[in-house]
Order: structure tokens, then sequence, then C-alpha cells
């Protein structure tokens, strides 16, 4: 009886660290990034080289400033599809304004914020004031930044000035370079975190998403946090936009077209629910690694970029599936 007892706790204190371990949200994601790296390095050594790992920040970096944004969104319960595109209008404005039009490059980096920021408002008040789905809402904010950018510009602006090209600089670290954008990156993601963990502001976003109306009778001003929460996920958008410049070296009406999608599958892929008010920024710069890193091993191995969209699709799809079946648990 005794020996079985020492068996019991001897199971037990290998059981319940692990229950713990997998309890955490961004474990998850986490393992399959490096299942997915494992993957693509016995595919191709030449995936684990430091110069491959520093392209893969550079091609995840701005996609990964949309996913803070589109993350504090989808904790409220809502979604934006129009990101992309607004992102796109805002860098077009960024530089043209600067090359063509004389503009100041730091007055005309302010402008793209603004006017990124002000579509930010303007889905914040149709959601709270309108009381309309942020589905459609954004959808249409969506074509809107289209057709501005468009009207505004429709060839590629290039000759930037160097602050605008400021993300696109390299700097040497880990036997390799990195550029600023990259390392950037991270550094928005550790703030985020803090504030979503520390912070009155995050404690109410997460109830906002959890439950509006328990939210309002506890006292928080719903409508509020969430034009908020809308206006700084449009000052992250800008700033991937920013990133993006610096990462491409010149300003393209026709960036973002994509983004919108796969910024929604960096988030849900990270472990944040469609349903709100559960995820973490951990979870979410996984999530974003996790598509730089299927982009890039598929593309080291040759696979043709339809294949790329294919194998996206079917990793959302997958994760919205394990989100709907953990939320059914829960309830």
């Amino acid at each position: 009886m005794a020996t079985l007892t020492k068996k019991e706790f001897s199971l037990n204190s290998i059981v319940i660290p692990v229950r713990r371990l997998i309890s955490i949200p961004s474990i998850g994601p986490f393992l399959a990034l490096l299942v997915a790296g494992a993957f693509f390095y016995t595919q191709n050594e030449r995936f684990i080289q430091p110069t491959n790992f520093s392209l893969i920040l550079q091609q995840t970096s701005w996609i990964a400033a949309l996913a803070i944004g589109q993350t504090l969104v989808i904790l409220t319960g809502g979604i934006d599809l129009s990101n992309g595109l607004v992102m796109a209008l805002g860098t077009v404005i960024m530089t043209k304004m600067a090359v063509v039009n004389g503009v100041d490059p730091v007055l005309a980096i302010v402008m793209g914020f603004v006017v990124i920021m002000a579509f930010g408002l303007l889905n914040g008040l149709l959601v709270t004031q309108l009381k309309l789905p942020p589905f459609i809402v954004t959808l249409g904010t969506l074509n809107i930044a289209f057709a501005l950018t468009r009207l505004y510009s429709t060839a590629t602006i290039t000759g930037l000035p160097p602050i605008q090209r400021i993300f696109g600089e390299r700097v040497d670290l880990l036997g390799t370079s990195f550029t600023y954008g990259s390392l950037f990156v991270f550094v928005l993601y550790a703030v985020m975190w803090f504030v979503l963990r520390e912070t009155a502001f995050g404690r109410h976003v997460y109830a906002v998403g959890d439950d509006r109306e328990a939210a309002r009778l506890m006292g928080i001003p719903v409508n509020r946090v969430l034009v908020q929460v809308y206006v700084l996920a449009g000052f992250f958008y800008a700033i991937g936009g920013w990133l993006l410049i610096g990462r491409i070296g010149s300003g393209d009406p026709n960036a973002g077209q994509t983004a919108n999608l796969d910024s929604i599958t960096a988030v849900v892929i990270g472990g944040t629910s469609l349903f709100g008010g559960r995820g973490n920024m951990l979870g979410t710069l996984v999530g974003a690694l996790i598509v730089g890193v299927f982009i890039n091993g598929l593309q080291i191995t040759g696979v043709d970029p339809l294949f790329q969209r294919l194998i996206t699709g079917v990793l959302v799809i997958l994760a919205v599936t394990f989100d709907q079946a953990v939320s059914k648990k829960a309830r």
C-alpha cells in the first residue's frame, strides 16, 4: 500500500506540473512554433541559419504590429477587416506628402498617423453610437480606405527621406544583422503585455469582451473603452505602416491587400478567442511568428505561393475550431 502511495505521489508530481504548463494559453502556440521550425529545418538546413531568422523577423514585424491592434479589437469581441488597407492609405500619405508635396518628413509621418487613427475613431463611433456590427463597419471602412488610396495615388513612391526608412536600417547582433523594425516590434509587445496585464484599461478591455452588459453594470464606461480600443488599434496600424515603409523602402498603394487576414490569423493562432475576453499579447506574438515561419519555410522549400495561402487558411480554420471547442467547454 505504501509503495502504491509513493507511485501515486510520483505520478502526480509529474502530471500536475504538466497540466499547469498546458493550461498556460501561450504554450500551445509556442509548441506549434517549435514543431513548425523543426519540420522546416528537416526540409532545408538553411532555415535555421541566423540570416534566415533575421529575414523571418523582417517579414513578420509589420504584420505583428497590425496584430497588436487586431488583438485589442478582438479581445472586446469585435474584429477589424479594414486595418491592412487603412495602413496602406496611411503609408501613401506619409511618403507622398514628404516626397511629392515637400512636407517635412516628420510632419508627413504624423499626418499618416492622424489619418489612420481617424479611421479607428470612425470605426469606434459607428460601433458604439450606431450599434453597428464591427464586421460590417470595418468592411465598409475597408472599401473607403481602398478607394481613397487609389484616388490619392496609384504609383509607388520612392526616394524617401532617411527618417521614413529608419526601421529598415540594420544593427549587428548575434552573428547577423537585424533591422531596427524587427527589434522595435518586441518593445511594442512588451509594453502592451504590461498594459493589458497591469493597468485598469487592460482589465476593462477584458471585462468588455467577456460580458459587455456585466461590465456596464460594474461601472465600466463600455463605449469609451471601445472607442479607445479602436483608436489605439489605429495607432498600431500606423506603426505597422511605418515598419512596412522601412521594410520595402517605398510607399506602395498596393500594400496591405491581405494584411487584415494575416493579422487575424496571427491573433487566432496565438490563442485569442474570437468571442472576446480571452487571450494575450504573448500569444499573438507567437502567432505572428508562426505565420512568418510558415511563409518563409514554404518559400525555402519551393512550395507554390498559392499553397502557402491554402496552408495559412487551414491553420486559421483549425485555430478557430479549437477556440470554439474551448469556449463550449467553458460554458
